[in-house]
């Protein structure tokens, strides 16, 4: 029996021995560094989210930019197209006529592009209707008449065309 003793004395001080060792890993140096690194690593995650945020919205901030400085000069064209209309024989006919086609041109190469009206189907993501007729030549729906033409950058309505529809 002795031996059988013997053994359960060494498991004994073995078993107290893991428990010391589970006490001297509470130690409170090694809790604070614990709750420091876990501090970090939060701290760490929060700045990658506010880095990938403000590339966001840095992003965003060139189209809302351009938007509005085309929205800007929108009535200016709408001013040449007026003019042209109007011209007649005059000689300035020509000047306004290559101003207004430069202007458009200026437009098409920032990705600025004209939304069609005449004859297609009033869509009302893209259109403003303010008057409706009743016109059994034309079909359902469909755009008779332009009054204030519309433009687009990419998916983001600029200005929406304003056009007459025919029920």
């Amino acid at each position: 029996m002795t031996k059988k003793n013997n053994e359960e004395e060494i498991l004994q001080t073995e078993e107290e021995a893991i428990e010391e060792a589970e006490v001297v890993e509470e130690n409170p140096l090694e809790k604070e560094l614990e709750a420091l690194n876990d501090k970090y690593l939060r701290l760490v995650a929060e700045y990658d989210n506010y880095r990938k945020r403000t590339a966001k919205e840095k992003e965003a901030i060139y189209p809302e930019a351009k938007i509005s400085v085309v929205a800007a000069f929108l009535p200016v064209l709408d001013n040449l197209e007026r003019a042209l209309a109007t011209a007649g024989d005059d000689p300035i006919y020509e000047g306004v006529k290559m101003i207004s086609k430069q202007f458009v041109e200026t437009l098409k190469s920032t990705g600025v592009e004209e939304i069609p009206a005449v004859g297609e189907k009033f869509n009302p993501d893209v259109h403003n209707a303010v008057m409706h007729i009743d016109d059994e030549s034309y079909g359902e729906n469909e755009v008779v008449e332009e009054f204030q033409k519309g433009y687009r950058l990419g998916e983001r309505i600029i200005r929406y065309s304003m056009v007459k529809v025919a029920n």
